[in-house]
């Protein structure tokens, strides 16, 4: 009996028995997505600080603008990951397996941080987190996409079960790690990162079985007389990486940049790979070169929302008050704002376009709107640039990252949306790629944009940086006619 005749029989069973009217094996992802989320975002809240806080506060003491570019490549490697996480899946193993093992590696990352003093321990640990949470992201949406047959009714609300689970454990991942940071030290936070991602890993281990055969299945098998092909070039890559690392020619400072190049390079190449394929026809050809405008629109939106993990953790650090009824709470409790905000308002901005159906903005002007409201967003942060510690009230805050939300739910679900609907027949994934190549290149962009953030000219950088998004948009919105054609019929 072939896997599409085994699956069904699976999901009948789990509809009597299910999560909330789900598929069981539907509750054995949103747990370890939230607990990875939970040690993710965890972990990422207490980061800059710890690379930045001096000795004596339990941190490296490097200087803020090297600690924000090391933050902006790592988030920019962590969506390059999802490309080779993705091709392993494609190729080698299958999503399953290799959602198992890249969780393996995440935790084998968050202990090096717990462990390993120093420069090394971020070294070792960043690429381990990097590398698996690339390989988890890439093939956790997969895995619940192989749960429903095509039709099935309760698929969209599967798939927003598992947003939740994100969401929740981007939560409570920053407010717990953050509490044992401020208490107990910075390893401490690390250590709680990883035993978040141990649990997620051994709930998962005990439903691995429930899965659908589908999720095993390797889609495109690489022929084994090109194995050895295959693993020279890792291992050359590899050797390339660290002669350039010792010879100090890619070091802390540069990082970003080198991230951001190779990010373009790949893109292009991506870009130059379909355009030049004869499986394209004219329409498909026309809808890829309308990605390409909102390609940029997308990179330039995210290298300004993943400074809320660079810019914004420093202005929370410096500038605002976070004084709670006497006591002063942690930095990076600031992270728990926007995940609050989008489980409340994720239902609301999907009510709304399916109240409005038709009449709802096209996708480009929906990326536009998006961009313009993340630059003004940073405007907002003029009403406070230039005051001394804690002159910033925490509603201002909390007001300022609620603009965050209602531009990233205007940009972010549309734009995987849009990768999907324009894909080429013959290049579905590498279309999803090249959406997280763009996500990739925003957020390195964002590390090396932190490097120009200095508290005693912020004023100026708040203007410029928005000012230049809301230009971005604007120029889209403009252009969005034209996209809209060569998007031939898809809106």
């Amino acid at each position: 009996m072939s896997e599409t005749d085994t699956a069904p029989a699976r999901r009948d069973d789990d509809a009597s028995h299910g999560f909330f009217g789900q598929p069981r094996a539907l509750a054995n992802i949103f747990g370890v997505e939230m607990w990875e989320r939970f040690s993710f975002y965890g972990m990422q809240g207490i980061l800059l600080i710890y690379l930045y806080y001096s000795v004596e506060r339990g941190g490296l003491g490097i200087d803020q603008p090297t600690a924000a570019g090391v933050v902006g490549a790592y988030g920019g490697a962590v969506y390059l990951a999802t490309i080779l996480g993705a091709w392993l899946a494609d190729r080698l193993f299958g999503s399953e397996r290799v959602l198992f093992w890249s969780a393996v590696v995440i935790m084998a990352g968050h202990i090096s941080l717990a462990l390993i003093p120093g420069v090394a321990g971020v070294l070792v640990g960043l690429l381990f987190v990097a590398l698996g949470s690339g390989g988890l992201k890439a093939n956790a949406t997969r895995i619940v996409g192989t749960l429903y047959e095509e039709k099935d009714p309760r698929r969209d609300a599967g798939f927003s079960l598992f947003y939740l689970g994100i969401n929740l454990g981007a939560f409570f991942g920053p407010l717990l790690t953050g509490l044992l940071q401020t208490t107990l030290g910075f390893h401490w936070g690390f250590a709680l990162a990883a035993v978040g991602m141990a649990i997620g890993l051994i709930q998962y281990s005990l439903g691995r079985k429930r899965l659908p055969d589908a999720s095993r299945h390797v889609p495109n098998p690489l022929e084994r007389r090109r194995y050895p092909l295959v693993i020279g070039i890792g291992v050359a890559g590899i050797i390339v990486i660290v002669v350039l690392v010792l010879t100090h020619v890619i070091n802390a400072f540069n990082l970003a940049l080198w991230v951001i190049g190779v990010t373009i390079v790949a893109a292009i190449a991506y870009f130059v790979v379909i355009l030049s394929s004869r499986l394209l026809n004219s329409d498909e050809r026309s809808r890829i070169l309308a990605f390409i405008p909102l390609f940029i629109t997308n990179a330039a939106f995210w290298s300004l929302y993943q400074q809320q993990f660079t810019v914004v953790t420093i202005y929370s650090d410096e500038r605002l008050n976070r004084d709670l009824f006497g006591w002063e709470f942690p930095v990076s409790w600031v992270q728990s704002i926007n995940p609050i905000f989008i489980i409340l308002l994720s239902g609301v901005f999907a009510a709304i376009w399916t109240k409005w159906g038709e009449k709802q903005p096209s996708t480009p002007i929906k990326f536009a709107a998006g961009t313009v409201v993340m630059g003004l967003a940073f405007f907002l942060f003029l009403f406070w640039a230039g005051g001394g510690k804690n002159s910033t009230p925490l509603l201002a805050m909390v007001g300022i990252l609620l603009v965050f939300t209602i531009a990233e739910l205007l940009i972010s679900p549309v734009g995987l949306s849009a990768s999907t609907k324009l894909a080429p027949r013959s290049f579905q994934a590498q279309m999803v790629a090249l959406y997280f190549l763009s996500v990739a290149l925003g957020t390195a962009m964002a590390g090396q944009l932190a490097k120009l953030y200095k508290p005693e000219t912020e004023g100026v950088y708040f203007s410029i940086i928005g000012g230049v998004a809301v230009v971005i948009g604007i120029l889209l919105a403009v252009i969005s006619p034209w996209v809209l054609r060569m998007m031939r019929g898809v809106r």
